[in-house]
């Protein structure tokens, strides 16, 4: 599942059936940007590219610049070109000899999905996925996750009425509280598996907060623990106190924002990602040793976009940061080597999966196996946090 955080108040009054492009100038408005890593990438991402891979290195991310993407911002070196009629940021990929572009998702896109963007873009390389998602377009529109920034999902569900007490999902549901969700495939396995009464659902969830502040937090609402937690405490002035939640990715083993590639890019793309995948990896490390300068970035680069709204903070970016690691979300693999997959925990979310998407109509490829959905032959295994 991916943010949709105050869709209502972010959309534009023409509509977001055209996506927020539509809503400004159509003519390209590029200006450099003055923040970012600059030298600093350029000393650091040094593998040679130039005739390896694309001459402009494509990522699509899922939404805004956050938290999340504060890695791929970290590879831009200086030139760095912010461009607000198309919603990209591109620069230097360090000095390896092309570019990167970093692409806006969510409203941006008419909030189109990556898989989607994958089939209807040749020039996008990387993107920015969930595991459900792939596993769940695995027999129609199959992609292959090479990275995964994330050890622990930062999805979490959370309230904001004192007298309850949450500590598993299984006590949620027991509780029979309203759950206001969108329309996810983890959810049916939450249902099947018991954790979750169906009666309890409500899949009505458009990304705002004005119905948690309505009903003074005695609903339970779908979240990320890098986000709403913080912006509920310090932005949102009819609520400014804290949250209470639990982190889906303590029962649930989803790999959240991994780096996919669609599957059928992969063969003639494995020199590429043989030298591309590491830097990511070592970027991931970097920004979380010192995220200032990328999280500089994304909020000019937010700043300068027409998000209609969305915006982001330092004291955001930074809390995101913290909960990250306190938190466990972002840490070695299993083998302790960062940016890895267990083969095992993708295995068993296959198996929770399959049941509830089969009888939803959207079946996982037949035989689904770890290795048609991850791989970890790109990854540097001598990259690890310290």
């Amino acid at each position: 599942m991916r943010r949709l955080r105050s869709v209502v108040a972010w959309a534009c009054a023409a509509g977001l059936a055209v996506g927020l492009a539509a809503c400004g100038d159509s003519a390209s408005d590029t200006e450099p940007a003055a923040s970012g890593a600059g030298s600093v990438a350029a000393a650091n991402y040094t593998t040679p590219l130039k005739g390896i891979c694309p001459d402009t290195v494509v990522v699509q991310t899922s939404w805004w610049p956050e938290v999340d993407y504060g890695a791929t911002y970290q590879l831009l070196g200086a030139e760095t070109k912010i461009d607000k009629g198309s919603f990209r940021v591109t620069g230097p990929l360090g000095a390896t000899g092309v570019d990167l572009e970093i692409r806006s998702g969510g409203p941006a896109v008419a909030f189109d999905s990556v898989t989607s963007l994958f089939e209807k873009d040749d020039d996008i390389l990387l993107g920015y996925l969930d595991l459900d998602e792939v596993i769940r377009n695995s027999a129609e529109h199959p992609s292959v996750a090479v990275l995964a920034p994330y050890a622990k999902s930062p999805l979490m569900f959370f309230w904001g009425d004192p007298s309850l007490d949450f500590r598993t999902l299984a006590d949620i549901g027991r509780s029979g509280r309203t759950v206001l969700v969108g329309d996810e495939a983890y959810l049916n396995a939450l249902v099947g598996e018991g954790l979750f009464q169906r009666s309890q659902i409500d899949n009505s969830y458009n990304g705002d907060l004005a119905r948690f502040v309505a009903e003074d937090g005695r609903i339970v609402q779908v979240g990320f623990v890098t986000d709403e937690p913080y912006r509920l405490e310090h932005d949102v002035a009819a609520w400014a106190k804290p949250v209470k939640y639990v982190l889906v990715g303590d029962e649930y083993p989803a790999y959240a924002n991994i780096l996919a590639v669609r599957k059928d890019k992969l063969a003639a793309n494995r020199k590429c990602l043989s030298a591309l995948v590491p830097l990511f990896q070592r970027a991931m490390v970097d920004y979380l040793a010192d995220p200032k300068p990328a999280n500089d970035l994304m909020i000019e680069v937010t700043s300068k976009l027409d998000t209609a709204g969305y915006e982001l903070s330092s004291g955001l970016l930074a809390d995101g940061n913290t909960r990250q690691r306190e938190l466990g979300l972002v840490a070695n693999g299993s083998d302790g080597v960062f940016g890895s997959f267990d083969t095992d925990r993708v295995q068993s979310l296959i198996t929770r999966l399959t049941p509830g998407l089969t009888a939803a109509g959207t079946p996982p490829a037949a035989g689904l196996t770890p290795a048609a959905v991850v791989t970890d032959e790109f990854i540097d295994t001598s990259v690890s946090l310290d």
